[in-house]
């Protein structure tokens, strides 16, 4: 191999270093290990993106500005670390982990929140008041209310803040103040109105001449203040969208299925450990070894690159801790067949290793292909599975055929253990 070209200290260094990097990216693990909603709750939001007369063709562009409103909205309900990515080309999955209120989060998902200006004739405005579902009808009060004079989409900011009157209101600051100043100037003592998403909201008189601050009032909410400034703040969404799967985990239950399945990592990892060792003796305890080095590696990788960690993606880790063991056993079993055929035990080594790795290469080449089709076509969770079993495949290939091959050499060529049966002849 090529690494034999090396002096073994070199090589023991280098699988030093590779350790302690590890351990530092690792340690202390609580905070460096990023979990999933499956493991600490949240809401699962998969949402697809329809076309308008607006927008007739959904496009990578369109799809990068709904993401950016969407991240914005998220930020501002004070979601922490929410995970945002495109699938295909026409939907968007989001991820709301540790969630207080979920109908909430989904709401501001899949709202547009397009705020519209109009100067509304009297008999609309009294009609909206008294019947809402005219007020709520885009073909009612929206369309009786002739042009748009203005937009949200040319607000600065918006703020919630309690009224006069004892209820609360929007306060917001406009973009272009002599823009708004020349339409207030116009319209004085005529009624302007604003409609989201083409629904009634309510109308005020213009008093006077406003340029770059103003107020929303209506019958609010603070709750429905705070929500609509964060829609406004974050910017309207270009299409509408739909919610085609919705998926809420309880922090309760994700929480016992985080300790049930840490449970059977280690109760398999443990249980592998001891197969190796009670079978394979000196090979198996040397394979163990470099077991616990590939942990190491993977929940290095995992940590360095922030991953969120999953239920599947946990499952995925213990496969390929199957696969790790599978290559050794491989391996070890070629070493004994060469020791029965009387080689010498340098040479047995060398020839277990080297006939045993094209059967070692082949199932574990087929598994990263696999996993690696999973994870550029699946969505969500299977990503996670897909994504450790890759990696975790790819380090079980690294630590059989390097690692422990290094330590058998290490014992052998240094004459540390001669006899056969310590090899489990």
């Amino acid at each position: 191999m090529v690494w034999q070209r090396y002096k073994p200290w070199a090589v023991g260094a280098f699988l030093a270093g590779l350790v302690a990097l590890c351990l530092f990216l690792v340690l202390p693990i609580q905070n460096k290990i990023k979990l999933g909603l499956d493991l600490q709750g949240g809401v699962r939001v998969l949402l697809q993106l329809n076309t308008s007369p607006e927008v007739p063709q959904i496009t990578q562009q369109i799809q990068g500005q709904v993401e950016q409103v969407i991240d914005a909205r998220i930020n501002g309900l004070g979601v922490a670390e929410p995970q945002i990515t495109t699938v295909g080309s026409d939907r968007i999955l989001v991820e709301l982990p540790n969630v207080k209120n979920p109908d909430e989060a989904v709401r501001a998902l899949k709202e547009v929140a397009k705020l519209d200006f109009k100067i509304i004739p009297e008999a609309v405005n009294d009609r909206a008041t008294r019947d809402k579902k005219y007020a709520d009808n885009p073909n009612g009060a929206f369309k009786d209310s002739g042009p748009i004079v203005y937009t949200g989409a040319e607000l600065k900011s918006a703020a919630s803040a309690p009224s006069q009157g004892g209820g609360w209101q929007i306060d917001f600051t406009t973009k272009n103040p002599a823009k708004f100043g020349q339409l207030t100037q116009a319209n004085i003592g005529k009624l302007l109105g604003f409609f989201l998403d083409k629904k009634f909201i309510s109308a005020a008189t213009i008093q006077g001449v406003i340029t770059d601050n103003g107020q929303i009032t209506g019958n609010f909410t603070e709750d429905d203040t705070i929500r609509l400034a964060n829609d406004l703040n974050a910017g309207a969404l270009p299409v509408p969208v739909t919610v085609i799967e919705n998926d809420t985990v309880g922090p309760i239950l994700g929480k016992i299925d985080l300790q049930k399945s840490l449970y059977a990592s280690m109760a398999g990892l443990g249980l592998v450990l001891v197969f190796m060792l009670v079978v394979y003796r000196l090979p198996g305890f040397l394979a163990d070894i470099a077991l616990v080095v590939y942990v190491l590696m993977l929940l290095g990788l995992l940590a360095g690159v922030h991953a969120v960690l999953t239920l599947p993606g946990i499952a995925g880790f213990v496969l390929s801790v199957g696969m790790a063991v599978d290559a050794n056993v491989l391996i070890f079993e070629r070493l004994k067949e060469e020791i029965w055929a009387g080689r010498s035990l340098r040479a047995s080594v060398a020839t277990g290793f080297k006939r045993a790795f094209t059967a070692v290469f082949d199932s574990h080449f087929t598994t990263i292909v696999g996993a690696g089709v999973l994870f550029m076509l699946g969505t969500g969770t299977v990503k996670g599975f897909a994504y450790t079993l890759f990696w975790g495949t790819a380090f079980s290939l690294f630590t059989a055929t390097f690692v422990t091959r290094y330590l058998v050499d290490l014992v052998v060529n240094n004459n540390l253990a001669q006899s056969p049966k310590v090899y489990g002849a």
